[in-house]
């Protein structure tokens, strides 16, 4: 066989008789030839259209592509140089495939036509669907009547007409576009929401989508009418271009609308711009720029205005022209082991982002970052700077709140925030046993700067505390411990400890007001200490699980803590005791405070495992000073172990129970109970659950009053949240937060929202009243819609009574 002309001409000559054959296989016979070579013969598209092709589309058709035919019956008409196939027709082409009831193939015009049940398959995933396709020779030019496509991206065309010229652009007349989802949907079930247009035009070239005369329809209603738009196409991932918009309205801004426009200014980096202009305020400014590297990435995003009308935040930080805010983070590996990074936040005034919460880069963390860390199996080192900022909660709570502890001294809340840099922690796990236990190291400096006294007064007391001192206050410690763990043949847990520790401070310029501090300018403190662990468990296994009833006692001996009350303390503020912390060798947050004195801490651990798949674990304890002076019992000038549970001998007793269940729900409870009359000082609860359609979460938290911090009354308060999913893709969610102590509704919030993976909607309404003691109460309606491919957009309303 020397070429496909040349066999057509040799059937043209000798083999008449076979030009009508009942079935494929009797053809072969005939012609004595192989599947693959009748299928060169009848559907090999010339030379010239392949080359024709491969120009269209970039070169990505191969020039020696053969064509590959399949079906019940073939016939040829040899004069008008015509193929006839029918009957589960099916043609392979260079990554295409077609299949339809009959195709008719005019090679002399290079043309081709399918009809009856036609199903195209494209190289790139499209699927077109109709009753009949016209088709170049080299499928670069296909006209339907009725037609629908679909694509990988799950995306869907239906026209009444469509045209595709030079395998690049395609037209559609009458047409719709829409999203779909599962295949399990019933086939007749219209989309949710749709775009119907006079003409849709598809370049897929330029990866463009334009509509004309378009009106969106959502539950086959006509909702917006738009003479004209275009969107970049579904396979598109960054194209320039507007996104949504969006709509604000409040008491205090107006009415606005933010308009954003997104710059895919390289594949590593883009832009996105966003005005959002408002009747009272004016309009605010926002950008945010994105640059990913190939060790990395980071970001700067800004917003700001000059506002209008100033005077509508009257009484707080926000009554001024100029309001704006800056932000930029960092994420980059130096190496497999080491990375730095930052998180850097400047605003303008505390309450910025609480009142214009639309920004991109909405921030409350409060807490900007910079750091270099770097991790082994075995040990880390971490150097970190840290500033810090008051939100408009931080100081509406401080200022206004009842539950608050203290009353700030002083002109500026911002200037007794410190910077805190360098922050250096180095830990080392040695590979090799020391004296057949693991012997590790760990070590801190802490380096920071306050241009103002933070100071309290506790209600009703004549003493000032002191969060923070004026100067810069530099400490460095190190710690190196030793453990080891002994079972005995009984099964008797044996683990001794010892650890010693030592701290430099240096006070060089610290404020002199502060009377209770030392006047030295170096400051050293050690602490050794040397403890043994013991733990008995007794296990007992029965026909459905086990249970484990462990007691646990734990000594430690060593001296008392060094000069407490005349150093600063700024990273041990935080005492909570609980059984979390009940075996904690210095129950201190951190490295400001260390614990000294003799300490006995005992508890029971039970566990209850059943194979069904029910989980419960307790705890219950106290812990003793049993020698030497109780670091909790004095206070330091902060007043951080005042009314901790620790200051007596005898602590309190605390407690703890974790339930999972078998049916997805999950209990926690925390207990602090009095060491005389087992009255509660402090609870916490949460529970979890998931139980077919409804998912919720509950938790209660009872914090008894602490008198020596100005705490007179107890804070008492239970938070909770739902949410029910309603057949197959609707739900209705809410939460609350309530004071039971004041019994007040301090939050809550109710929604509706819909998903599937083509539309997502939710509409909510919230009110909170935490600010200024419950007098003023902020109200926010929150709208979001989300259309897979074409965007998504949100409105909120807030107000403020």
């Amino acid at each position: 066989m020397t070429s496909a002309s040349s066999m057509v001409l040799a059937l043209d000559k000798g083999f008449a008789s076979c030009r009508s054959v009942a079935a494929a296989r009797t053809l072969l016979f005939c012609l004595g030839l192989s599947v693959s070579a009748l299928t060169l013969i009848a559907a090999a598209p010339s030379a010239r259209a392949q080359d024709a092709l491969a120009q269209q589309l970039g070169g990505k058709v191969r020039a020696d592509a053969q064509m590959l035919l399949e079906s019940r019956q073939i016939t040829y008409d040899f004069d008008r140089d015509l193929i006839v196939a029918s009957g589960k027709v099916q043609i392979f082409y260079d990554g295409y495939t077609v299949e339809a009831d009959r195709i008719v193939y005019d090679r002399k015009n290079g043309k081709m036509s399918a009809r009856g049940n036609v199903i195209m398959t494209e190289p790139d995933g499209n699927v077109v669907q109709s009753q009949e396709l016209a088709l170049s020779e080299d499928f670069a030019n296909v006209f339907a009547e009725t037609l629908q496509i679909d694509t990988p991206q799950r995306t869907r065309f239906l026209a009444e007409r469509a045209n595709r010229t030079d395998g690049n652009v395609t037209t559609f007349e009458n047409g719709i576009y829409t999203v779909y989802t599962r295949p399990t949907n019933p086939p007749d079930k219209p989309p949710l929401w749709r775009i119907r247009a006079a003409k849709i035009i598809h370049n897929q070239q330029e990866k463009t989508i334009e509509y004309e005369d378009a009106s969106f329809e959502f539950f086959g209603a006509s909702v917006a009418y738009l003479p004209y738009f275009s969107m970049p196409d579904p396979t598109v991932k960054r194209k320039s271009g507007f996104l949504i918009p969006g709509g604000v309205t409040s008491n205090k801004l107006g009415v606005g609308v933010t308009i954003p426009y997104y710059w895919a200014l390289s594949p590593n980096y883009d832009l996105t711009t966003t005005v959002s202009p408002m009747s009272t305020q004016g309009v605010l400014g926002d950008a945010a720029f994105r640059h990913r590297l190939s060790n990395g990435m980071y970001t700067v995003s800004a917003a700001g205005l000059i506002q209008s009308r100033p005077g509508e935040f009257e009484g707080t930080s926000g009554d001024r022209r100029f309001r704006g805010a800056i932000n930029t983070t960092g994420s980059f590996q130096l190496s497999e082991n080491w990375k730095y990074g930052w998180d850097i936040t400047y605003k303008s005034d505390r309450s910025f982002f609480n009142d214009y919460s639309f920004v991109s880069f909405d921030d409350n963390d409060e807490t900007s970052e910079v750091y270099l860390s770097g991790n082994t199996l075995r040990n880390g080192l971490s150097i970190r700077g840290y500033a810090f900022s008051l939100s408009q909660e931080d100081y509406t709570q401080t200022t206004s709140n009842p539950s608050a502890a203290f009353s700030p001294i002083g002109q500026s809340l911002q200037e007794k925030q410190p910077i805190v840099a360098p922050v250096i922690d180095y830990d080392y796990v040695f590979d090799d046993p020391i004296a057949g236990g693991e012997l590790s190291l760990s070590s801190n400096f802490t380096s920071l700067t306050r241009s103002e006294t933070d100071a309290f007064r506790p209600q009703g007391s004549t003493t000032d505390r002191f969060r923070g001192v004026d100067g810069t206050f530099s400490r460095f410690s190190v710690k190196s411990e030793w453990r080891r763990t002994f079972i005995d043949p009984i099964g008797q847990v044996f683990t001794p400890f010892a650890y010693v520790r030592g701290d430099l401070f240096f006070l060089a310029s610290a404020d002199k007001n502060v009377t209770a501090l030392t006047d030295e300018t170096f400051v050293g403190r050690a602490m050794p200490a040397a403890g043994l662990e013991y733990r008995y468990p007794f296990i007992a296994t029965f026909d459905g699980g086990n249970q484990i009833l462990e007691p646990i006692a734990q000594v430690i001996v060593r001296p008392n803590e060094q000069r407490i009350g005349e150093l600063p303390n700024e990273d041990a503020q935080s005492l909570v005791f609980d059984a979390t912390t009940l075996f904690d060798t210095d129950k201190f947050s951190g490295f400001d405070r260390a614990e000294g004195g003799s300490r006995l801490n005992v508890g029971l651990s039970y566990k209850l495992q059943l194979d069904e798949g029910y989980y419960l674990s307790t705890l219950f304890g106290r812990s003793y000073q049993i020698d030497g002076e109780n670091s909790f019992a004095k206070p330091d000038i902060v007043g951080t172990s005042l009314n901790s549970g620790l200051a007596t001998g005898k602590s309190d007793y605390v407690g703890s129970m974790y339930l999972d269940t078998y049916y997805g729900v999950k209990l926690g409870a925390q207990a602090r109970l009095d060491d005389k009359d087992f009255s509660v000082r402090r609870f916490q609860a949460q529970a979890t659950g998931t139980y077919g359609p409804v998912v919720s979460s509950l938790a209660y938290a009872f914090l008894g009053s602490q008198p020596d911090l100005g705490i007179n009354d107890p804070r008492e308060e239970i938070v909770g949240s739902a949410s029910l999913r309603l057949e197959e893709n609707w739900r209705i969610f809410g939460s609350m937060r309530y004071d039971i102590q004041n019994k007040d509704v301090v939050q809550n919030g109710l929604g509706v929202g819909y998903d599937d993976e083509g539309f997502s909607m939710s509409v909510s309404y919230a009110e909170d009243r935490s600010r200024n003691n419950g007098s003023d109460v902020d109200r926010m309606f929150y709208l979001r819609l989300g259309l897979r491919t074409i965007g998504s957009t949100q409105v909120s309303s807030g107000s403020l009574n």
